[in-house]
C-alpha cells in the first residue's frame, strides 16, 4: 500500500484505506472514496501543493498535505 499521491500517474489502483479526521474522512466518504473503488492520478502540478485523481468517472483535486492519509493498492 501506498498513499493516492505518490501513485505514479495513470497508474491505476484501488482505494485500501481513508485515512483522515472528522469532516475531511466524512466528506471523502461522500464523494465516494470507499475502499475497492478504482481509482488513478491524473495529474501532479510543480506548484500548488495539488493533485488531481479521477474515480467513478469525476475528477477531484487534492491537498497533497490530505492525501497523505488515502492508501491505493496498485493494479
Amino acid at each position: 500500500m501506498v498513499s493516492i499521491d505518490s501513485l505514479p500517474l495513470g497508474v491505476p489502483a484501488r482505494l485500501a484505506a481513508i485515512g483522515g479526521e472528522g469532516e475531511f474522512r466524512r466528506r471523502l466518504l461522500e464523494m465516494g472514496f470507499l475502499p475497492g473503488t478504482p481509482v488513478h492520478l491524473v495529474r501532479r502540478p510543480e506548484i500548488g501543493g495539488l493533485i488531481e485523481v479521477e474515480l467513478r468517472g469525476c475528477r477531484v483535486s487534492l491537498r497533497r498535505t490530505d492525501a497523505v492519509s488515502i492508501l491505493v493498492d496498485a493494479l
